[in-house]
């Protein structure tokens, strides 16, 4: 499965932009997708993810800013990231969690190749 993510770039703090994350290939359950942050010398941080049955997770620090929905149909995600502040900045990651074939006897994680987001003046 290839994940192909698009809409990072750079805005001004309080601004907004919005990513979204394709998964490309054969999946035959989907456990659940999300988006990740990386910033250097620190740790990649979970920024919010969506189960295949909908159930969101949201990091403390996104809370009530962002927001993650899924097409289902095409297996895409979409990131709403509204009152961005500088510590957004950093490159997201989206990653895929799912088993590939009806054995369900390996489960698989895939990434993206990231995106950059920059909240700068």
């Amino acid at each position: 499965v290839q994940l192909v993510e698009s809409g990072g770039g750079l805005v001004q703090p309080g601004g907004s932009l919005r990513l979204s994350c394709a998964a490309l290939g054969s999946i035959y359950m989907l456990v659940d997708m999300g988006w990740y942050r990386q910033v250097p010398g620190k740790e990649r941080e979970r920024v919010a993810t969506i189960t295949d049955g909908g159930r969101t997770y949201y990091g403390d620090s996104v809370k009530g800013r962002f927001t993650i929905t899924r097409d289902g149909d095409n297996n895409t995600i979409y990131l709403q990231m509204n009152n961005l502040t500088p510590e957004d900045t950093g490159v997201y990651y989206c990653n895929v969690d799912y088993y590939p074939d009806y054995v369900m006897e390996e489960r698989l994680y895939n990434w993206g190749q990231g995106t950059q987001v920059t909240v700068s003046s």
